[in-house]
C-alpha cells in the first residue's frame, strides 16, 4: 500500500469521507473512486454501475466495487441524475487501479444543486484527514 505522501490527489477534484471523488465539468460532475480507496482495495476485479437516468441523493449508494481483498459500496458525492456511465470499466475494472481520475471514472451526473460540491473536501483537506490531522 502507498504511503499518504505517494497518493495522487488532484486539486481540481473534491473528495468525500468515503473516498469518492467529484470533478465539475461544465454543468456536469464526473465521479469516481479516489487513489486512496483503489490502493486500499487492491486489484479491482468488478465494478457494478447504475443505469443512465437513475437518480441519487447525496450520500446514497450508487455503485459497488469488488477486489481481490474486499467488496465496497460507493456513495454519490452530490445529488443528481446519471447521464453517462463508464461501461469500459465493467470490461476492464483494473483501469480504476491504473488511472482512477482519467480512464477509471464511474459516472457523469447532472447535479441537482452544484453547491453540494462545497460540502466535499479539497485535496489538502483529504490528505490532512488521511494523515490524522482532521
Amino acid at each position: 500500500m502507498k504511503d499518504v505522501s505517494a497518493l495522487v490527489m488532484p486539486d481540481d477534484v473534491r473528495y468525500t469521507n468515503d473516498h469518492e471523488w467529484a470533478r465539475i465539468e461544465g454543468d456536469l460532475v464526473r465521479v469516481g473512486l479516489d487513489d486512496y480507496a483503489q490502493d486500499q482495495l487492491g486489484d479491482i476485479v468488478f465494478v457494478g454501475l447504475p443505469d443512465i437516468g437513475a437518480k441519487f441523493n447525496q450520500g446514497e449508494e450508487f455503485a459497488t466495487v469488488d477486489s481481490v481483498k474486499a467488496s465496497a459500496e460507493c456513495y454519490m458525492p452530490v445529488s443528481g441524475e446519471i447521464v453517462e456511465v463508464n461501461r469500459a470499466i465493467e470490461e476492464s475494472p483494473q483501469s480504476v487501479n491504473q488511472s482512477p481520475y482519467r480512464d477509471g471514472w464511474f459516472v457523469l451526473i447532472k447535479p441537482n444543486d452544484l453547491s453540494e460540491m462545497d460540502s466535499l473536501m479539497t485535496s489538502n483537506a483529504c490528505l490532512d484527514r488521511l494523515r490524522g490531522k482532521e
